[in-house]
């Protein structure tokens, strides 16, 4: 989910102050904390001048967003449990800490414990427990948290236990199935071995008060599977919004096809995601009784065939991942070349999705599925068969739309469309996508190499924003048929090692904010008296990054008068900053990452520092480490928890790449 923020007119912040009185504060100095008055009941501070804190009658201690802290210190910790008693909120999220006082349960009058996002908290103080008033216990991003409290039943007042990405939990403690208040319980790890002694999923039975997601993770590992998972009891959980079963190595018993159905949760849910299946079984018929299904995600699994998911009347967005899978059996051979409407391409018009927003196939072999012709959101091909896309192209959608009162051409209204290592996808096969995809804006196109995208026609999709060109060995320059994408804001071009010149399109792009290029090892940047960003100003961010050729900047960049952002990674040759940097009086931030030559001229007073010294931020190597390559994973906490994702990475499967949190 995006985060939202919302930015508060200043004169409302003032009444607002005004009427808080001296009952709250923000406290992010020594001064204020050590001048706020006994009468304080709810503040937010830097963690470093908590013991500077006079108020003895707080309530509500929230962590400052904006202040980052290497760490909580013991005194710290003391200082609120002996003087902050009467705390009914504390909020210590991404502070690093790695341990709790086991003093806390002297708090005992705290509903809302928040410790989320301190990846290296590895246990929680037993003492936790006594703390009966808690409500709710925030454990979202504690990475290295290996179990909860054993004894987390005493907790009898516990509503929320919100502990996604919590990858280090081995098991769950038995007991918990007597908090049967709870309504957040994100995760439910199954114990591998029983060495443990963790709950098995019986403990869910009488938990039925489960709102928003449960992931259950091993369930490889469930002995008497077919016992066990009709003990979960998932049919009464009525409220679940969201379901994730991820199986791994373990031992399957024989009746494992069978114990599939007996998972089968409440009709009430929205969204279900199967992930790591290694037996042999059918799909579960459980699916056609999710009649209000909006989303299903399938990875790393082994069915022998898929349902016709079209059948599901709500259902909005499709992702199968990493699996060998087929759909149905057909009676008859389809002709590719054939251009007759859906209906006799599929045999029937239930063969189509009928209000599918968005699709995503990575690594799947597929050549055969329900076609969605009515996709208007985000559509992502990777490593898979172009015939579903070619037999979709050729529908005659009021076939399968007979509510509609216009005929549109199939993918018209499509927003995203993201394609990578398309088996027969070819340069006319990419243009006719092109005369369909007249809405679109975001294009993503990698490793295609049967596609001349210099003979491509662009007009139809002049309306696009954002365009990425990965892994076109053949791309020797950006041609003229570029010219149409008039409202392009942002271009990356990533591991195109045949493109040596940026021309004769860039300077056509005037709208553009945007361009990262990076790995192109024959690209040339600084010809001499070549200045296409003359009259370029809407250029706001420039990465470069891995361009061997780079040996000096180009001129232009001294025209990019807009320029705020400047990224310059791995340019092995790049010896020296030019002078025309002080042109860039916009410029606020530069990070300079694995250019040996000029780590050392770009500290301060040395040999370049006169040209960048007017820059507010420089960052040189591993000051911001969520710099390095686009294929981190990066979590930005705690506020927004935005999560981004390599797209060929899925986050049931928990096989992430490098983590860093950013504050």
């Amino acid at each position: 989910m995006e985060e939202m923020r919302c930015k508060m007119h200043d004169l409302m912040h003032d009444l607002a102050e005004s009427v808080a009185g001296m009952e709250s504060s923000i406290i992010d100095s020594n001064k204020i904390a050590s001048d706020v008055g006994e009468k304080c009941r709810h503040i937010s501070i830097n963690p470093s001048v908590i013991p500077l804190f006079k108020g003895k009658k707080l309530r509500t201690l929230l962590r400052s967003p904006y202040i980052e802290t290497p760490n909580l210190s013991e005194e710290t910790w003391d200082f609120i449990i002996a003087n902050c008693r009467c705390l009914r909120v504390l909020e210590l999220n991404v502070l690093n800490f790695k341990t709790i006082s086991p003093s806390i349960y002297k708090l005992k009058h705290l509903r809302y414990l928040d410790l989320s996002w301190n990846s290296n908290i590895k246990i929680l103080p037993k003492s936790i427990c006594k703390i009966q008033n808690l409500l709710a216990l925030k454990l979202d991003g504690c990475y290295e948290l290996q179990e909860l409290p054993k004894k987390i039943e005493k907790l009898v007042n516990l509503t929320h236990l919100p502990c996604c990405s919590c990858f280090g939990l081995t098991h769950m403690p038995r007991g918990i199935g007597k908090l049967t208040s709870l309504e957040t319980l994100s995760l439910f790890v199954v114990d591998k071995d029983g060495s443990h002694g963790g709950a098995d999923l019986s403990e869910l039975r009488l938990i039925n008060n489960l709102r928003g997601e449960l992931r259950i993770d091993n369930l490889g590992f469930v002995k008497n599977a077919k016992e066990k998972f009709m003990a979960a009891n998932l049919k009464e959980k009525q409220h679940l919004r969201s379901l994730v079963l991820l199986w791994s190595d373990g031992n399957d018993d024989d009746d494992d096809e069978k114990s599939l159905e007996d998972l089968q949760p409440h009709p009430n849910l929205k969204e279900l995601s199967i992930g790591g299946w290694r037996g042999d079984a059918q799909f579960p018929s459980l699916v056609s009784l999710l009649t209000i299904l909006v989303k299903i995600t399938i990875g790393s699994s082994n069915f022998k065939h898929l349902p016709s998911f079209a059948q599901l009347p709500c259902l909005k967005e499709l992702s199968i991942a990493d699996c060998t899978e087929s759909w149905w059996r057909r009676t008859k051979p389809i002709d590719d070349d054939s251009n007759k409407d859906d209906t006799t391409v599929m045999g029937t018009t239930t063969m189509a999705f009928p209000c599918l927003s968005s699709l995503f196939i990575h690594d799947c072999p597929l050549t055969s599925m329900p076609l969605y012709p009515s996709l208007d959101d985000n559509l992502q091909l990777r490593n898979t068969s172009s015939r579903p896309l070619k037999q979709t192209m050729k529908m005659n959608t009021t076939s399968t739309t007979p509510s509609s009162l216009t005929s549109s051409l199939p993918l018209s209204k499509l927003k995203i469309f993201y394609v990578d290592n398309i088996e027969g996808l070819d340069t006319h096969m990419a243009d006719e996508c092109l005369q369909h995809l007249t809405g679109l804006k975001t294009l993503e196109i990698r490793d295609c190499k049967e596609v001349d995208l210099e003979s491509l026609q662009w007009e139809p999709i002049k309306n696009l924003s954002e365009l990425l060109i990965g892994n076109i060995p053949q791309l020797v320059s950006l041609r003229r048929g570029l010219q149409h994408l008039v409202q392009l804001k942002t271009l990356k071009i990533r591991e195109c090692n045949g493109l040596r010149s940026l021309f004769p399109v860039f300077q056509h792009l005037t709208f553009l904010e945007k361009f990262e290029v990076s790995n192109c090892k024959e690209l040339e940047l600084s010809a001499a008296g070549i200045q296409i960003f003359q009259d370029h100003t809407s250029l706001c961010s420039l990465s470069l990054e891995n361009i061997p050729k780079c040996r000096h900047l180009p001129e232009w960049l001294q025209h990019l008068t807009n320029l705020q952002k400047l990224y310059l990674i791995d340019l092995p040759n790049l010896t020296s900053l030019p002078d025309e940097m002080r042109c860039l009086t916009n410029l606020e931030s530069l990070y300079i990452e694995r250019v040996s030559q000029l780590e050392a001229r770009c500290r301060k007073d040395m040999a370049d520092w006169h040209t960048i010294a007017h820059i507010p931020n420089i960052i040189i190597n591993g000051l911001y480490q969520m710099l390095g390559s686009p294929a981190d994973f990066v979590i930005e906490g705690p506020n927004g928890k935005k999560r981004k994702m390599l797209q060929n990475i899925w986050w049931f499967i928990g096989a992430f790449g490098r983590v860093i949190v950013r504050a």
